[in-house]
């Protein structure tokens, strides 16, 4: 109800990485009135606090969104299901923890193609570094004093460290720190956990504010529309245990949904591409084509061999090894529930022969990580090497369903809709075998159960990858920031929504080109960046 409506300095919408930022900092720091609204319920589970917890929801839980795609007619039909977070905290709350950033290029691409000073590698650096406490490092490229923990995994299994040595029999160098701009070679992989245990945008941002008056934060409310007077922003409807509420913003209302969310709200309240609006009879507000355009996802498939050993963690999470693992981890915080299981990672096939690498290569020490629609593959003691794309070519999009705030957007992410995509997947499988075929990696290696050692031509690998291909969890793009005459452009370099005052978007969605790395971190230095330059701070 409009007229007893509660107001607030700034809402945002959506209670995930890039929106607790966002809030710790305008209450923390500038002593804001905020409303913090999130769709999913409160964080704190053990299972969501327990590094390895995430592995047990990923295949569906009340913590997740399940995004079902379209159809995709490049994979033989196949409807991609792509998982996003529920729960405060949002990808944080729920995902593998990993803390990467990219390559400064990415960064510096950002400001070319908003043409723009305002985003690059050395102006975002700086807020990936006072968020940070890093356990080991301390320089100009990490941060020892910020809210958010990075260290490395709490366990790291034997099989990781064979993956690490097989890597570098290959030529390739040890590299211990891969944020530093120019992610290359092998090594371990940092997480936003410490002591054994998660560290999510929660724990650093918002719990240091428990008890803070100026602080709102409601779960399980869904957001149906920004209300928007005289083309500005001044409030959301969104609904709450059956209810209809109101809420207003004095100043703005700050979109952080995510890359599925963020445009489908901009569409329902009248922002988008106007024909496609009128034909839903949502009156128009703002005609804006760009809006659910550019969606772009890391994606990848996998190549899984039989080993022997029992130097991973097949059967860990499954009868006496589960409760002796769990007591280890109750009772001193270590063991296999303390680490994220996907420990080391590799960098290959340069980009059109000579530039940066365009595939990682994650090591898996089982195959029970492969997509259970993939069939014949056995579970078993073994390891998966997850070939992805860092830089698809491939770029998709977000339409509304319907008119209904209940229905979720229709997704195409258009996975390897471009030809160089499969073919750099392609090269990047071929590099998995030859890393399975180095010593001390060889020599536990037993058989290739995936694809199969049979199928090497083009054609063969080009099947098994279609059939493969998955996310990486890891979608942006929609509302993307870009320069004045670009007729895509949701959002000015400022993150401002074009055509309406008092709305920006300050989650992945507003990233132009998908960074060379997990996303996560990426999507926090973006809000905190958002955040400064509303403020009017370098």
């Amino acid at each position: 109800m409009t007229g007893t409506a509660r107001s607030f300095d700034y809402i945002i919408v959506g209670g995930g990485s890039a929106g607790c930022v966002a809030a710790s900092r305008l209450v923390g720091e500038f002593g804001a009135r905020v409303l913090l609204l999130e769709a999913g319920g409160q964080y704190g589970a053990f299972i969501l606090r327990a590094p390895a917890g995430f592995s047990r929801i990923l295949g569906g839980s009340r913590y997740l969104t399940q995004h079902h795609t379209v159809p995709q007619e490049q994979l033989g039909g196949r409807v991609q299901v792509i998982p996003q977070g529920h729960v405060l905290g949002g990808g944080s709350s729920i995902n593998a923890q990993g803390y990467m950033r990219g390559r400064a290029a990415d960064y510096d691409a950002w400001g070319a193609i908003a043409r723009t000073d305002l985003w690059s590698w050395a102006t975002i650096l700086p807020h990936f570094t006072r968020m940070e406490r890093n356990q080991r490092f301390n320089n100009r490229f990490h941060g020892a004093s910020g809210a958010l923990e990075v260290s490395y995994p709490g366990f790291t299994c034997e099989m990781s460290h064979l993956y690490v040595k097989a890597v570098q029999a290959l030529g390739m160098p040890f590299t211990p720190d891969f944020n530093q701009g120019d992610p290359s070679g092998v090594g371990y992989v940092q997480v936003t956990a410490a002591n054994g245990r998660r560290c999510s945008a929660v724990d650093a941002f918002i719990a240091p504010l428990a008890g803070d008056d100026r602080l709102t934060i409601v779960t399980g409310a869904r957001v149906d529309r920004i209300i928007i007077e005289n083309d500005r922003a001044v409030g959301v409807d969104y609904a709450l245990d059956g209810r209809s509420l109101t809420a207003r913003a004095d100043g703005e209302v700050l979109l952080a949904a995510g890359a599925f969310v963020s445009p489908k709200l901009l569409m329902l309240s009248g922002i988008g591409p106007a024909d496609a609006l009128r034909r839903l009879g949502i009156a128009v507000k703002a005609n804006l084509p760009g809006v659910g355009r550019n969606l772009q996802d890391h994606a990848g498939a996998p190549l899984a061999a039989r080993t022997v050993g029992s130097l991973g963690y097949f059967r860990q999470d499954r009868g006496v090894r589960m409760i002796l693992n769990g007591l280890q981890y109750v009772l001193f915080g270590s063991g296999r529930v303390a680490t994220n299981g996907v420990e080391a990672c590799s960098y290959h096939v340069p980009e059109d022969g000579t530039g940066d690498p365009v595939v990682q290569i994650w090591c898996v020490p089982k195959t029970s990580y492969i997509d259970k629609d993939v069939r014949g593959v056995p579970d078993i003691d073994g390891i998966t090497l997850h070939a992805v794309l860092l830089r698809p070519r491939s770029t998709g999009w977000v339409r509304l369903r319907s008119a209904d705030p209940a229905d979720a957007p229709l997704v195409n992410p258009n996975y390897l809709g471009h030809p160089d995509d499969i073919r750099h997947l392609r090269e990047g499988l071929r590099t998995a075998r030859e890393i399975l075929a180095q010593a001390p990696l060889r020599e536990i290696v037993r058989e290739e159960i995936l694809p199969g050692a049979a199928e090497t031509d083009d054609a063969a690998l080009d099947a098994h990858i279609r059939r493969t291909v998955k996310t990486d969890y890891h979608p942006v793009g929609t509302c993307r920031m870009g320069s004045d005459d670009d007729p895509d452009a949701v959002l000015t370099p400022d993150l401002k929504v074009r055509g309406i005052a008092g709305l920006r978007v300050v989650d992945a969605s507003a990233m132009p080109k998908l960074v060379s790395a997990n996303t996560n971190a990426p999507t926090m230095a973006l809000s905190d960046r958002a955040v400064s330059l509303m403020r009017g701070l370098p």
